[in-house]
């Protein structure tokens, strides 16, 4: 099998041919799916190595002590002897993968062979095809986390513990001083805690990501707005907690850990920095200083870790190896997010010229994965079904009143305030009856402005009242699918914005409440179908008779700091969010349903590619793009086929170039994205028992495509969007 090893005097580095490792009693032979380079401890390992003796020595100042000792006790000539010929020898590198259970050792009762599992440790989670793992450095990975995901699985559990060391209470605020790896991930966990955070780092780029992570604020540590931020948070008496993931020589982080804190606040080192405290500081704050020893209890205990006895849960809760079952599961709950730090994958076979790259800052990157051949991702093909829509017995509810159509809103932001009630409040034979929001001052403010007979904050109160024809769900993206299912069990039709659904259990549930309760009343927020230019223009490029080729650019832009977009842990990520519109609109135009998704982004932003493939052959693709310029228009779509092509650009002017070229006046009202024509036919087919706008087939095929987009990005394939199980 191949390594990945390298020499500590020269520095050479090279992939080498070894022996496969014995699978011994009490552990596991694994195959190496992904590994992850630490971009922080073993660069400084790699770049330790390329220094002269002197500079060696001036870097492990511990190890020059170890040899003094040595030499008093041994000689020089033996002790030169010793350290030369451990020097000039080649040691491994990698300490955190994930892979597929090769081979089970006796003792071992808890994984079978064809497992994924998720491995740690410097001697057994190496950057190699085959590793032998001991049952406490191993965790078998939760259905759902992809195996280039789980590979995170011991930087994870270092960031965990890190965070279980400071304590953090919910509604606290902390200092995170260096936003690499680890930092990241630090960030993450203190979010889905309950805290509110500050990161500190000089690359403007990882205050980026940790803000959209998650992080309140971000900055240079030797600016002013990471101590404004501090002080607003606060209300000026310091952070609870100072988290320190920073490497290298300079005493800043410690200094500022001791600026920021409040009295007797916890300063956490998990990194490799210096650590000269300044006594006055520390002491007049009585500050708690404390150290986060790598992956957990356990670590560099040999009974632990290589004889398999464990510590008993009653004294020890959290050990290596639950730390890292932890931190598995809070990635299987989508409570951590791992892809928005993936910079770059490398294949196994190009590991060195990887390695140099980072070290010669050719290759910028938070985390970068080595691929291995044959890894667990191309054993089957990922798929995302698309759940068969079934009615039940029972008849979908009729309206029996004839007056005017009576509608309930439950939310009413910015978006409902903007693009739908103005229509809505202005439309006649609409009654809008009721208000439902979390906070009694909204829902005053929502019936103020637009006229609701009623606002309250009880939704029960709502849906149990046989006089409201329709739902209107306007909340938050995590809400959407709960809400939809009790208002569809209560009888009542629902338009809910997009998305439908997060998850495919989310959406599963949304036809299980069809199917119990035999109402298929359900409209989701994609307008730009009925957007009167773009139908238009549909009518004038005529019928297709081959496959078409379809370009959707969506410059999408940078959100505001603060918008709870960004939360992706609990509301999903943007194209999660908006993506429906974008994969609607091409179904529509092509007149069928998507089958195959295949999404790529680039490392360091939320740009996405998304390939769309159709049953008569085809395509479309949806850069979805967050780094445009503002001074761009934000949709512009081209649909070719036939010797023709449609031209829309952002819903002000339209084109069809073909035998003849028709193009649309530009509109001197600005855009319409079809919200008010989509309303219209909601409140008609409410009014009239007819169809709804959008079959609730292609509804559900649009979520799934939608979903799809997230298991693609994580796989690294095409997703095929396959039918019911």
């Amino acid at each position: 099998m191949k390594q990945v090893v390298q020499n500590y005097k020269s520095g050479e580095l090279a992939v080498l041919d070894v022996p496969v490792p014995e699978c011994k009693p009490g552990g596991v032979l694994v195959r190496s799916a992904f590994s992850l380079i630490s971009t922080g401890t073993e660069l400084m390992k790699v770049s330790e190595a390329g220094m002269s003796m002197l500079g060696k020595a001036r870097s492990r100042p511990d190890q020059v002590a170890k040899v003094m000792q040595s030499v008093a006790a041994n000689g020089v000539p033996a002790t030169y002897r010793k350290v030369m010929g451990k020097l000039d020898s080649y040691t491994p590198l990698g300490y955190s993968l994930c892979g597929v259970v090769e081979r089970v050792g006796a003792g071992v009762d808890d994984v079978a062979v064809g497992d994924l599992v998720a491995c740690a440790g410097n001697e057994h989670a190496l950057h190699a095809e085959l590793n032998w793992v001991p049952k406490n450095l191993y965790a078998p990975v939760p259905d759902g986390v992809a195996p280039r995901h789980a590979a995170f699985g011991t930087v994870g559990s270092i960031a965990l513990q890190g965070v279980r060391r400071g304590e953090p209470q919910l509604g606290e605020v902390a200092l995170v001083i260096g936003l690499g790896l680890i930092g990241q991930l630090v960030v993450q966990l203190l979010v889905a805690s309950g805290v509110r955070v500050v990161g500190a780092d000089p690359d403007p780029a990882r205050c980026e990501l940790a803000g959209r992570l998650g992080a309140a604020a971000c900055g240079d540590p030797g600016s002013a707005a990471v101590e404004t931020a501090v002080a607003e948070l606060t209300g000026g008496h310091g952070v609870d907690q100072v988290y320190l993931a920073a490497g290298g020589g300079s005493n800043q982080p410690v200094e500022l850990a001791a600026r920021l804190s409040r009295d007797r606040g916890r300063v956490v080192d998990i990194g490799k920095c210096s650590l000269d405290l300044p006594w006055n500081a520390y002491y007049e704050k009585e500050l708690d200083v404390r150290f986060s020893r790598s992956y957990g209890p356990g670590r560099y205990d040999p009974e632990y870790e290589l004889e398999g006895r464990d510590y008993p849960i009653g004294y020890v809760r959290w050990t290596e190896r639950r730390n890292l079952a932890g931190f598995l599961g809070l990635l299987a709950q989508g409570r951590v997010d791992v892809e928005p730090l993936v910079s770059h994958i490398a294949d196994f076979e190009d590991a060195v010229d990887t390695y140099r790259s980072l070290e010669e800052g050719e290759l910028k990157a938070v985390a970068v994965l080595f691929r291995y051949p044959e890894h667990a991702g191309e054993a089957e093909a990922p798929a995302v079904t698309v759940p068969e829509v079934r009615r039940g017995a029972a008849p979908s509810p009729v309206r029996s009143a004839r007056g005017p159509v009576r509608l309930a809103f439950v939310g009413a932001g910015n978006y409902a305030s903007s693009m739908l009630l103005p229509h809505l409040a202005e439309r006649a034979g609409v009654e809008l009856s009721t208000v439902v929001t979390t906070t009694a001052l909204s829902a005053a403010n929502a019936r103020h402005k637009f006229g609701f007979t009623r606002a309250t904050t009880d939704l029960d109160a709502v849906l149990g009242d046989p006089s409201v024809d329709a739902v209107f769900v306007v909340t938050r993206h995590s809400s959407h699918a709960d809400l939809t299912q009790k208002a569809l069990l209560a009888g009542k039709a629902v338009f809910v914005e997009k998305p439908l659904a997060l998850t495919e259990e989310e959406l599963a549930g949304v036809l299980t409440a069809v199917e119990k309760s035999g109402n298929d009343r359900l409209q989701v927020g994609f307008n730009r179908r009925f957007a009167p230019l773009l139908r238009e223009a549909r009518q004038r490029f005529g019928d297709r008779t081959g496959p078409a080729s379809v370009r959707y650019l969506v410059n999408a832009g940078r959100l505001d700091h603060g918008s709870w977009y960004l939360r992706q842990g609990t509301e999903g990520s943007r194209f999660a969010g908006e993506g429906g519109h974008f994969v609607d609109t091409v179904s529509w135009l092509l007149g069928d349903d998507p089958v195959s998704v295949y999404a790529v982004a680039p490392a360091g932003n939320e740009d996405l590619q998304v390939v769309l493939r159709y049953p008569d052959g085809s395509t479309a693709v949806v850069s979805y793009l967050t780094t445009g310029s503002a001074a761009f228009p934000k949709e512009t779509l081209d649909l070719v086929a036939d010797g023709r092509v449609l031209r829309l650009d952002d819903f002000v002017r339209a084109s069809v170039y073909g035998r003849k070229r028709w193009s649309s006046p530009r509109l001197s009202k600005g855009r319409d994205k079809g919200q008010s024509a989509e309303l219209a036919s909601f409140v008609k087919a409410v009014r009239t028992g007819g169809p709804m706008p959008v079959s609730l087939e292609s509804l559900v095929a649009t979520t799934a495509a939608t979903l799809a987009v997230r298991t693609s990005l994580a796989a690294g394939v095409p997703v095929s969007l396959a039918g019911p199980r």
